[in-house]
């Protein structure tokens, strides 16, 4: 099915409802067949934090200089490095410089990512949507912290990567949630704003992420991470990490909910994870998922 093929189901309040609905979805449609997309309201410091990353000529100084141009990211990205799961030693970093050096390119901009979203959860565009976006970031950083903690436990899987993929595997959700801010009447009938999310979280993402200029890697792992029957050979791959830190953040505490993910998950299976490892493999890895979670905000 084509993204312009794309409908929403009629919802409870009637033929009114049906319609914005239709017209809003008509409205993606229309965004995402024109090619490049941006996140309404998302912070300018994210680009030029991509920008300078993704230069091979830019050494590690002119790094520092764009990330310390916005004192509160730069904290943040200390604050990360000095978490329990990045520092298991113990050893703390003060400045920006060594902090950069421990964490790598990748939590940088998980650093950065999350940054940008706790800034647009102020801004007035979202007025009013503070439970929502609240609730939304918490999973984020959940997932986030979950893949990151997966791949680097039970993977070979990068867990720096683990955990920026993590982060924007709600951003399809988060762009739904500023565009539909336009449409409030959408948000009185959570059937049919939940269906259209659903529906088209994961293929704004994509579209998003490649906007980007993410790598092809967490592009595809997003799109693709909740595809429970996807079946590969050989080693796990960034992937079947994100979706088991999805399925572990969502059903972490619905023991029957995961016996049940287990039996149709095939990323859950090849890691041998049941219902019981689930809850025993998040008991024994707590301090550092929460150290995550804390340093991201």
């Amino acid at each position: 099915m084509s993204l312009a093929q794309k409908s929403p189901p009629p919802g409870a309040g009637g033929e009114r409802d049906a319609d914005v609905a239709f017209t809003f979805v008509q409205a993606l449609a229309a965004e995402l067949s024109g090619g490049k997309i941006e996140l309404p309201g998302f912070p300018h410091i994210v680009m030029r934090v991509q920008k300078v990353l993704g230069d091979a000529n830019a050494d590690a100084g002119r790094i520092v200089k764009v990330l310390g141009s916005e004192p509160v990211l730069a904290s943040q990205i200390i604050r990360v490095a000095n978490s329990a799961a990045l520092n298991p030693a113990g050893a703390r970093v003060t400045d920006l410089r060594a902090a950069v050096a421990r964490v790598g390119l990748d939590t940088v901009r998980s650093a950065t990512i999350a940054f940008a979203m706790r800034q647009l959860r102020d801004a007035p565009l979202l007025k009013g949507l503070e439970a929502p976006l609240g609730v939304l970031w918490r999973r984020s950083v959940l997932v986030a912290s979950l893949s990151c903690v997966v791949a680097r436990r039970l993977t070979t899987v990068n867990p720096d990567t683990a955990l920026l993929a993590g982060l924007l595997q709600g951003i399809g959700r988060l762009y739904l949630l500023t565009r539909a801010s336009g449409h409030r009447t959408l948000f009185a009938d959570q059937a049919s704003y939940q269906a259209i999310e659903q529906d088209w979280h994961l293929s704004i993402a994509a579209a998003l992420l490649e906007n980007w200029g993410i790598a092809d890697e967490i592009v595809q792992a997003v799109h693709d991470s909740e595809n429970l029957e996807r079946d590969t050979r050989g080693p796990l791959t960034l992937t079947d990490v994100l979706i088991v830190g999805a399925i572990l953040a969502e059903h972490h505490n619905q023991p029957q909910v995961l016996q049940a993910q287990v039996h149709c998950a095939k990323p859950l299976q090849r890691l041998r994870l049941d219902a019981a490892a689930c809850e025993a493999f998040i008991a024994e890895s707590a301090t550092d998922i929460e150290s995550l979670r804390e340093a991201l905000g």
